[in-house]
């Protein structure tokens, strides 16, 4: 991968399941650092794209090329050393019931060989994980003794426990009231901020992406502020999904300026 080169690129990809097409012709990429909102109704074909960008789906057409290299024909055993370098919170957190909290966050750091980990380091990772979503005092607790938004932050210290370069993010605050879904979104920036990760984040909240695009993290406050120099705004940009079809991309100011009903639907939907 050259410093120019795209962390993730799509080139007319095409995914069907039984003849029905879920992504159809979809292009984009996204530079290193940067963060993509995707968003659009229940089958649009957003959580399709974040999982083809990791080849745990493979297209029908198209070609897709992750940290430079094209993963699309790519064998499994070749994707487990590119997979590494990405860590992804999945819908509803899929921590395993049968793991203590501490188990599940050192799942990716003791499987994955190509992080090439050595045992007497996963403990401190994980406590460290831990402890960037304040939850380092439920290492010996299993996933079911705590809360929905609780077992989501022990997902995202399971995606952030590798230190990977790119994180995917599956609707990481579906489901979750107004205060805990903040919560999970300082989060998601903070680790943006702290380590210039590139993210990518499906949501169904408008004031997810509002956050990620107008807000960065202070590390002297532990809080977010209004990022007033514009650099968040020109780095994060909206993907808008109808039917597997990409209907737009651009900034924020663009996808307000948009006259589409559809993609003001979710404009207005701000909760």
């Amino acid at each position: 991968m050259t410093p120019d080169s795209p962390v993730l690129r799509f080139e007319n990809v095409t995914v069907r399941f039984e003849d029905e097409p879920a992504l159809r012709e979809v292009s984009f990429q996204v530079p290193a650092g940067e963060t993509r909102i995707l968003f659009g109704a229940t089958g649009s074909g957003k959580t399709v794209a974040l999982k083809t960008a990791v080849g745990l789906i493979r297209p029908d057409a198209g070609r897709v090329w992750l940290f430079g290299q094209e993963i699309t024909r790519m064998r499994e055993s070749e994707l487990f050393e590119v997979r590494s370098q990405v860590g992804m919170l999945f819908q509803e957190g899929a921590l395993f019931d049968s793991l203590t909290i501490e188990e599940n966050v050192a799942y990716p750091l003791v499987n994955q060989r190509a992080l090439h980990c050595p045992p007497e380091d996963v403990p401190r990772r994980v406590r460290e994980a831990l402890r960037f979503v304040e939850l380092d005092h439920t290492l010996e607790k299993f996933p079911s003794e705590l809360s929905g938004g609780m077992r989501r932050r022990v997902g995202i210290a399971r995606a952030v426990v590798t230190e990977p370069p790119l994180l995917l993010y599956d609707s990481p605050t579906a489901g979750l009231d107004p205060i805990t879904a903040n919560t999970i979104m300082t989060l998601i920036v903070k680790q943006r901020d702290l380590s210039r990760t590139t993210t990518l984040i499906v949501t169904h909240r408008y004031k997810n992406g509002d956050l990620l695009a107008n807000y960065r993290y202070r590390p002297d406050t532990g809080r977010l502020e209004p990022n007033r120099n514009g650099y968040t705004a020109a780095t994060t940009k909206f993907l808008g999904f109808r039917e597997g079809r990409l209907v737009f991309e651009g900034t924020q100011a663009e996808l307000q300026a948009s006259r589409d009903p559809y993609l003001q639907k979710f404009v207005r939907h701000n909760g």
